[in-house]
């Protein structure tokens, strides 16, 4: 993990999501399976602190950021398909936990 100041400029450039061969649409899809493989593809990101950094001072509106979803400007820990839940959840739907850092834990609002 990259762990040095940069400016938003200089971090995108480190950013998984800044590869051709990622799909930018998943990081601001309303389906499950989408919002899980954006989170997939924080998980491995080396500037995923920078990101939700940067995020939380913009105050974002929505969108995977630095591997936390944003909905209304606020982080969801859980999210749900509409209707009755599965009694097993689906293998695709299962949202891996990425741990915020411990410096931005007190600047999160969280619904």
């Amino acid at each position: 993990m990259i762990t040095t100041n940069y400016t938003a400029e200089e971090w995108q450039a480190y950013a998984e999501c800044a590869a051709p061969s990622v799909n930018n649409e998943v990081f601001f899809s309303e389906e499950i399976h989408e919002i899980a493989a954006a989170k997939n593809i924080c998980s491995n990101c080396a500037v995923i602190s920078p990101c939700l950094q940067g995020a939380i001072e913009r105050n974002e509106s929505c969108g995977v950021w630095g591997g936390q979803l944003f909905m209304n400007g606020k982080v969801l820990m859980v999210k749900r398909r509409r209707g009755r839940p599965s009694k097993v959840p689906r293998p695709e739907e299962q949202m891996p936990e990425i741990p915020v850092p411990e410096h931005l834990q007190a600047l999160l609002k969280t619904a």
